[in-house]
């Protein structure tokens, strides 16, 4: 892995990819990519509009073309959609072109965080139709082990602040750097 690498935060939604995202980039000298923002932009719409326009599919569809186009770049703070990894390629190529960070927290955390964020649930769809926690948690049973695939490390960020994860990233990322 070069020195280079882009960081890829990937996890459930409010696990804090985006607000750690900031935070590892900034410490790092480095440009931070939030996907789903990305996403919106070209689309000119919402998450959430975008999927009610195009299906899951489509959106899934956008988000793997802007994944490709991520790896091929280098030296950013990456925070690809929660189901980016979904796509077996997606997951591969951010393995093999970035070091992997699973940011991990316990499913009423994820709960508690997606009902204290307005935004959240204004511009993501639900996944399963169900109530919050019980979403989070069949989701995660899904993703989970997907997510431990693909990355190079878990951090479990339950009581942790933003800095405490991003400095847990960035030690994880010089050493390995330092090794190779």
């Amino acid at each position: 892995m070069k020195k280079s690498a882009n960081i890829f935060l990937i996890g459930f939604r409010c696990t804090g990819k985006s607000t750690v995202g900031k935070a590892l980039a900034q410490s790092l000298g480095r440009s931070f990519v939030d996907a789903d923002l990305v996403l919106e932009q070209q689309a000119g719409a919402s998450i959430a509009q975008i999927v009610e326009k195009e299906g899951w599919q489509g959106f899934r569809s956008r988000e793997k073309a802007l994944v490709m186009e991520l790896c091929k770049s280098s030296g950013k703070v990456v925070a690809p959609g929660g189901g980016a990894v979904l796509d077996e390629q997606n997951a591969a190529l951010m393995s093999e072109n970035g070091f992997v960070v699973w940011l991990n927290a316990s499913a009423p955390t994820i709960a508690g965080r997606m009902e204290a964020d307005a935004a959240t649930a204004g511009q993501r769809p639900s996944l399963t139709g169900k109530g919050v926690l019980e979403e989070v948690c069949q989701v995660l049973e899904q993703r989970d082990p997907i997510y431990e695939k693909t990355a190079h490390l878990k951090v479990d960020t339950d009581g942790l602040s933003v800095e405490e994860v991003a400095q847990t990233v960035e030690n994880a990322f010089k050493k390995i750097i330092e090794e190779l």
